[in-house]
């Protein structure tokens, strides 16, 4: 068996196993195995074929997060987020003795960032010149969606980000276009929704140009991301302060909501990704896979030679079976973080999102991160393929599927990872098979 099995361990008696193993496992015993003489061997010779494919596009229709900011990446290039979204305000009736005073949009953090937040972040207000729909037959935004903005800036504020201990962030609208909105409202020439948003089509937030920092998250939730309107009402001995509310449109069907997601410049492997159908093999970039939320990069998985555990002698069932994949040392640090877990999803021959990955009992399976050695260096991702690779065994026709891996939240995040391959010089991904044999032919 050239290159495909190494035994590591035998052990002639059920019994021997180890106990934890086989609870753990999807295996269940029936009369034929526990009346046999068993030997259990330690596979972890199979062929681990691992690849980068890059989906043309991904949903943005189920985020609740708005991203902004922008940073370079040696590896993915110079990412960066923006976010699209309108307002409806909560009524469209102002006193008439009522003074103008500012217009200002509150961001509320949602505790989400990327990269270095010790960098100052600029948040540029735009305002939208077209009506906010999306353009795709499916009526679904996606990252790489546009819409059209007006040059200039109305708003703009620069800030080192602190989503662990403030709160919101505000920026002042600039006065002109504030105190027109105020004009329209409290002179009723704007009185219905329809009315509001052929006038104000909504805003883009936009990072600035030469920004090289962090991409922070902001709740979508209409409670805490909204515009409020000051004003003033001269009473008896002092003017009182009043606003207006302004709430995140999130009743119109499809949503009118976005993030826009892009990466420029990545590496020359990476920028050979042009269509969904391609996959970039590890051995034509540098023995790396690569995973990229937002844009939509993953690394996929095969096992072609999984088969050839029929060629040992004997009937046999699989007890357990663990994948290892180490990220490349070097590729992360406290700023470039990686994932606690990573999802695993099938894609068919042309790398189709097909669903998530389930064992046995319709739990999902992830990859989890072991940092239990991280003081030397040893981390990595572990995954239990034990009810996946017994259904591969079990299909008599082969696969078109493949794992891929891709971070949990991929729609609203852009954590990225390179990992290495089962054929790195360093730190190899490996594939451990517990395989239980039984009634092994004599001869």
């Amino acid at each position: 068996m050239k290159n495909m099995l190494r035994i590591i361990c035998l052990i002639t008696t059920l019994v021997s196993c180890n106990e934890n193993s086989i609870e753990d496992s999807d295996f269940l015993a029936g009369n034929t195995f526990t009346d046999s003489n068993i030997k259990v061997v330690l596979i972890d010779t199979l062929t681990i074929e691992t690849s980068t494919m890059k989906f043309d596009s991904i949903s943005m229709s189920s985020t609740n997060r708005i991203l902004v900011g922008k940073y370079t990446d040696s590896v993915f290039g110079d990412v960066k987020a923006a976010s699209y979204f309108r307002f409806i305000p909560e009524n469209y009736t102002i006193d008439s003795d009522a003074v103008f005073d500012s217009l200002v949009l509150h961001l509320n953090y949602d505790s989400y960032y990327y990269n270095d937040t010790l960098q100052t972040n600029t948040i540029n207000l735009k305002q939208l010149s077209e009506n906010l729909k999306p353009k795709s037959e499916d009526d679904i935004f996606y990252n790489t969606s546009s819409v059209e903005y007006n040059s200039k800036t109305i708003g703009s504020t620069s800030f080192l980000p602190r989503p662990l201990e403030a709160d919101t962030l505000k920026i002042k609208i600039v006065d002109s276009l504030g105190s027109l909105i105020f004009d329209k409202l409290q002179d009723q020439i704007i009185t219905t929704d329809d009315e509001f948003l052929d006038f104000f089509k909504g805003i883009t937030l936009q990072p600035g140009e030469e920004d090289n920092g962090s991409v922070i998250g902001y709740s979508r939730d209409a409670t805490a991301t909204y515009m409020r309107l000051y004003y003033s009402i001269a009473e008896e001995e002092e003017n009182v302060q009043y606003s207006t509310y302004f709430s995140i449109d999130l009743s119109s069907s499809p949503t009118p909501f976005f993030n826009q997601i892009t990466s420029i410049n990545p590496i020359s492997e990476l920028a050979s990704l042009t269509n969904t159908e391609m996959s970039l093999s590890s051995s034509s970039s540098n023995n790396n896979s690569y995973i990229q939320s937002g844009i939509g990069i993953a690394t996929k998985i095969n096992f072609p030679t999984i088969k050839s555990i029929y060629n040992i002698s004997g009937e046999g069932t699989i007890l357990e079976a663990n994948l290892t994949i180490k990220p490349k040392i070097g590729s992360y640090d406290d700023k470039l973080m990686l994932q606690d877990s990573l999802s695993l999803y099938l894609v068919d021959q042309n790398n189709d999102l097909s669903g998530q990955l389930y064992n046995t009992s319709a739990t999902t399976i992830v990859a989890t991160l072991n940092k239990d050695n991280q003081e030397y260096n040893d981390i990595y991702y572990e995954i239990s393929l034990s009810s996946y690779i017994n259904d591969l065994l079990e299909t008599d026709l082969e696969t078109e599927e493949s794992i891929i891996l891709l971070p949990n939240n991929y729609n609203s995040s852009v954590d990225r990872s390179v990992l290495n391959s089962s054929t790195s010089s360093d730190y190899q991904s490996i594939l451990e098979i517990t395989y239980a044999i039984y009634d092994e032919d004599d001869n």
